[in-house]
């Protein structure tokens, strides 16, 4: 499951999309789309943005939820916090002994 997680952060896109679904979430693929445009300048197709998506669902980094016609998206941020524990040691501020 970390390298699903490692491989997903890799890409500078996929970060932007978990720093807008922080910022805001359950953003829908169109919200998504303009967010990235207006505020990145990352003029993307949906389709485009739908597979980063894709691999961000499955490193478990995000939700995505339907009600009705819309499909919402929201960030998980449990995936990063096993990868934190794996390192940093939990009777430690900052993992030094």
């Amino acid at each position: 499951m970390a390298d699903d997680v490692f491989k997903a952060l890799a890409d500078p896109t996929r970060r932007t999309i978990l720093d807008e679904l922080t910022e805001r979430s359950g953003q829908t693929l169109f919200e998504l789309c303009g967010r990235l445009l207006v505020k990145h300048g990352l003029g993307m197709s949906r389709q485009a943005v739908s597979q980063h998506l894709a691999v961000l669902e499955g490193a478990g980094l995000v939700r995505s939820r339907r009600e009705g016609r819309y499909k919402f998206h929201d960030i998980d941020p449990e995936p990063l916090r096993h990868i934190t524990e794996r390192w940093i040691r939990p009777d430690t501020k900052d993992g030094t002994p």
